[in-house]
């Protein structure tokens, strides 16, 4: 049945069954991509009306928290995060048509984190973590360098791969290797001008400006998992919303 002492009397009963949902979804009762109980079973668990299920279950959609997939049942969404860099940078080929980068892991290393990192990562001071340089391409060419860090620890298993079998994507990676699931994320854009370290990885001239992406990754439970910096030429970028 429903958790008076968690739920808030005043709200409408499904909004209650909703909070203690998405309580245990962070919780991690359910992974991304795991089935949660059927609306008959959440009623009988829950002692509340089908009704009331389906609006909690509904809500819960809406909100982004599942997704439901006709014939199988309802599903913890699986964030993704595929190509969201090139939401912000467009690679198109002479006739318009979109063009799918893919990865290098240029180096791999562990190291003692540097400050910011460790702060990112809610990490102890010197602690170790994985350093991943890795340059993202279109038809063979550098559009964006990454720095890429990983608690070392969490991430072990990722310590003595090869780097060319780290693949184009690293959070399916990251659930496959070490079971850690990358459930949200967050971004911060910022503009620089390009290093001689870095104007040599993208094939630029020195001081040319830049486009940074920070991002910090985080688990179903709200850990960070992961913290980069991405960087593109600002000839490339773009920025598009849609106000209502």
């Amino acid at each position: 049945m429903l958790d008076q002492t968690a739920a808030d009397a005043r709200l409408p009963l499904y909004l209650q069954l909703r909070d203690q949902l998405a309580a245990q979804i962070r919780a991690q009762k359910w992974q991304p991509g795991q089935a949660i109980p059927s609306e008959a079973e959440l009623s009988q668990t829950y002692q509340v009306a089908v009704g009331t299920v389906r609006r909690a279950v509904e809500t819960l959609m809406s909100e982004g928290l599942v997704e439901r997939t006709h014939g199988r049942g309802t599903f913890v969404r699986k964030a993704r995060f595929d190509n969201s860099l090139f939401r912000f940078f467009r690679f198109e080929s002479a006739d318009g048509r979109p063009l799918q980068p893919t990865s290098v892991i240029v180096s791999r290393k562990v190291i003692e984190a540097p400050r910011q990192v460790a702060e990112a990562l809610h990490l102890k001071t010197h602690a170790r973590v994985i350093e991943l340089l890795r340059l993202r391409k279109v038809d063979g060419q550098p559009v964006l360098a990454e720095n890429i860090y990983l608690c070392a620890q969490r991430f072990k298993a990722l310590a003595g791969k090869a780097p060319e079998d780290f693949g184009d994507l690293l959070y399916p990676l990251y659930e496959r290797e070490c079971g850690l699931i990358v459930a949200s994320a967050r971004e911060t854009l910022t503009v620089e001008t390009v290093t001689a370290a870095q104007a040599k990885l993208l094939g630029l001239k020195e001081k040319t400006p830049v486009v940074v992406i920070e991002r910090t990754a985080f688990g179903s439970d709200g850990a960070p998992l992961e913290w980069r910096q991405s960087r593109g030429a600002g000839s490339k970028f773009r920025y598009s919303a849609e106000i209502r």
